[in-house]
């Protein structure tokens, strides 16, 4: 369509405009340009052809739970399949057919904070906590609160609400000690870590209170520096792509009920690289057995 005259002012009509008009992005019609010469794959051929292989692509994308799933995560499922081909072809064969997630291309950072990593290697040592909104068609904004372990990436505990209170924030919080540690009393959580912002709900005198009560100990990241609770952010983009963003919910109890449910399906099929792409159920069955066996 670039190359077709307008009949107004008799010039072509020109890449940009033609990209605007189709919601097209020039970066990929220009690869598209590029790469078009050199479609055949180079070096021996593999187990399986690309037409077996981009089959076994599309059909684990459309039985996947979840949106946006990447190459990585793909390429260690077709392994599962016993469909093994290079991480780099799955790549290719992805872009070719337009099957990779679409990503954003994210701002540049200055110096960092704080260095090291808030990942750790035990269950139960540190969780992260934060809220998100969404809309509901009946009753307007709903807030959602949770929290999740910075280890298996479990998440322990969700909560939707239509008032962003400082009480509702603490429900999280609740389900992931009755769940973790048995019991929900003074000093049922010694050892555990929380991250948190420093939202109003979470630096209120009631939120530390509770902390206190429970023997966890509060660790709030870096003022306008939301790497430091990274492993709560990076989860709320998990639950917009996957749900939040594909949905409608008419009630907030309707919002809260889909979270229980999306929390089970979470909990026991989102694979995770660090860990070989186990679920997050996996690893926390692992680190348990490893525990008791160690007592």
């Amino acid at each position: 369509m670039s190359k077709i005259f307008s009949p107004t002012c008799d010039k072509p009509y020109g890449i940009q405009r033609v990209c605007a008009v189709w919601a097209v992005p020039r970066s990929t019609v220009y690869w598209r340009k590029t790469h078009q010469k050199s479609t055949a794959r180079r070096g021996p051929a593999g187990l399986h052809s690309d037409s077996v292989l981009l089959q076994g692509i599309r059909q684990f994308l459309e039985q996947s739970p979840f949106h946006g799933e990447g190459y990585r995560k793909v390429h260690a499922a077709l392994r599962m399949r016993d469909l093994r081909a290079a991480p780099a072809r799955i790549l290719r064969l992805m872009r070719e057919n337009g099957l990779c997630a679409h990503k954003r291309k994210g701002n540049l950072h200055g110096p960092k904070a704080h260095d090291g990593t808030i990942k750790t290697t035990m269950i139960n040592d540190m969780w992260g906590t934060d809220m998100t909104t969404t809309l509901t068609v009946g009753e307007g904004t709903a807030s959602i609160f949770f929290a999740i372990d910075h280890c298996s990436l479990e998440l322990v505990g969700v909560h939707a609400a239509k008032c962003a209170t400082r009480f509702e924030a603490i429900e999280p919080l609740r389900q992931g000690v009755i769940d973790n540690f048995g019991s929900y009393e003074q000093a049922a959580a010694i050892g555990l870590t929380l991250r948190h912002d420093h939202g109003s709900q979470f630096m209120s005198d009631t939120y530390q209170a509770e902390l206190h009560f429970l023997g966890i100990h509060s660790s709030p990241s870096y003022v306008r520096e939301p790497q430091g609770n990274g492993i709560a952010e990076r989860f709320v983009r998990t639950l917009k792509e996957n749900l939040l963003w594909v949905r409608h919910f008419e009630t907030v109890e309707e919002l809260r009920l889909a979270l229980w449910e999306f929390k089970e399906i979470y909990n026991n099929h989102w694979m995770i690289g660090r860990h070989g792409y186990k679920t997050p159920a996996q690893v926390k069955a692992k680190h348990l057995a490893s525990m008791a066996k160690a007592a």
